[in-house]
């Protein structure tokens, strides 16, 4: 079949029972072949019998496959075979890195992955030097150069492997759909890093710090609600909710005490709706969908967690989100509200995160096994959870006394 190809020809290609190809008449040499099993290439041919794939359609767009046949059939003519083919190289117009990630990688990404905007903000804001490159130009030396200029700037080594990671996604997908033949991070090594650094959990006077401020940030919302409404009384309107009725001025510190007690992260506290709680069996269950490591896994609630649930419950709305925001939607801004309470408490150089810490370093501490810790903690290599291992109680002491 010969036609002029288009957008709707492209989106109507349906597999038969036989393989069939259709000869574009916009750009002479270039067809599309679709097999049986419904794959559709593009193909160059310059001579008879003499044919090759340029790239799957869907991966390789229209205007890049008539670019890249009359280069083909340029060579051809010139001299008697494409370059491509003598010298074993890829298409002179394969996409600039900046076109492969929105066109083709980002939306696999986003099908496959979650937390694909911060991927894509990483990808944006650290390679701006090699975006406008064609994919197969890249070199390990080109990367290997941005990571030098980042550690100049002063990013850790374990910063800097965390945003290459995320360029060698991109090319292990150009490698795999054939836009590269090698992947250039291939003989680039990772830098060395601690894998256990310095583990950050609150001393007994620095959790003593963070409740005192978590009551008085509380007695101070509920002072200024009384403030209020003895303000709106004054003038005869409707006072709103009193406070001092409830049993917490508003989310955060179930939220805190919540993280102390379970050591979830921040996205799945976001993320937890209460038919995932289950105050009667006095577990958690952090679903696959929201969890880091994608897997399901429970996680039991001791009695401080049970009555903070319990209590909030009560008050919490009728959203199925545990920790709405005020449109009973998923809450995603709590940054503010913590670092004003660290602050009330005195208490510096600790994250949110850090709260998971705390909490994997008391179980430890108090003697229980790391395997116990890794479950609970939702990590999918003990690797991760070997980081806290230096505190369990007089393990190390204890083993060396036995020679």
């Amino acid at each position: 079949m010969k036609t002029k190809i288009t957008a709707k020809i492209l989106a109507s290609l349906a597999p038969q029972a036989k393989t069939y190809r259709i000869h574009d008449t916009a750009q002479p040499g270039l067809s599309i072949r679709v097999l049986p099993s419904g794959h559709a290439s593009y193909m160059v041919t310059w001579a008879r019998n003499k044919a090759v794939t340029l790239g799957r359609v869907g991966m390789l767009t229209l205007e890049q496959a008539r670019k890249e046949a009359a280069q083909y059939l340029a060579e051809a003519h010139e001299h008697g075979t494409p370059l491509a083919v003598t010298q074993g190289r890829k298409g002179a117009v394969s996409p600039t890195l900046r076109a492969f990630i929105s066109d083709h990688y980002m939306p696999w990404f986003k099908t496959h992955h979650k937390g694909h905007e911060k991927t894509l903000h990483t990808l944006e804001n650290n390679f701006e030097p090699i975006m406008d490159l064609r994919i197969e130009e890249i070199t390990g030396r080109d990367l290997e150069a941005i990571r030098t200029d980042w550690l100049k700037a002063g990013n850790k080594p374990a910063t800097a492997n965390r945003k290459m990671g995320s360029i060698s996604g991109v090319f292990s997908r150009a490698l795999d759909w054939e836009f590269i033949s090698a992947h250039p991070l291939e003989k680039v090594k990772q830098l060395k890093v601690d894998t256990r650094g310095r583990i950050r959990y609150l001393s007994s006077d620095e959790a003593k710090a963070l409740r005192s401020a978590l009551e008085s940030r509380e007695e101070r919302i509920r002072a200024e609600r009384d403030r209020a409404n003895a303000w709106r009384t004054a003038r005869r309107k409707e006072p709103l909710a009193d406070l001092r009725t409830v049993a917490f001025a508003d989310h955060l510190k179930p939220m805190v005490l919540l993280s102390l007690n379970t050591g979830m992260r921040r996205g799945e506290l976001l993320d937890l709706t209460w038919p995932a709680v289950s105050l009667d069996r006095k577990t958690i269950t952090v679903i696959g969908d929201t969890a880091k490591t994608q897997e399901t896994r429970h996680i039991p609630l001791n009695a401080e967690a049970v009555q903070v649930l319990t209590e909030w419950k009560k008050q919490s709305g009728k959203s199925s989100y545990v920790f709405p925001n005020q449109d009973g939607g998923r809450m995603d801004d709590i940054k503010t509200a913590w670092l004003n309470l660290l602050e009330l408490a005195g208490i510096e150089g600790f994250r949110w995160h850090d709260m998971r810490h705390d909490f994997a370093s008391r179980l430890v501490m108090a003697g229980v096994p790391l395997n116990t810790v890794r479950d609970l903690l939702g990590h999918a290599d003990i690797k991760m959870t070997l980081r806290y291992a230096h505190l369990a109680p007089d393990s190390k002491a204890a083993a060396v006394e036995l020679i």
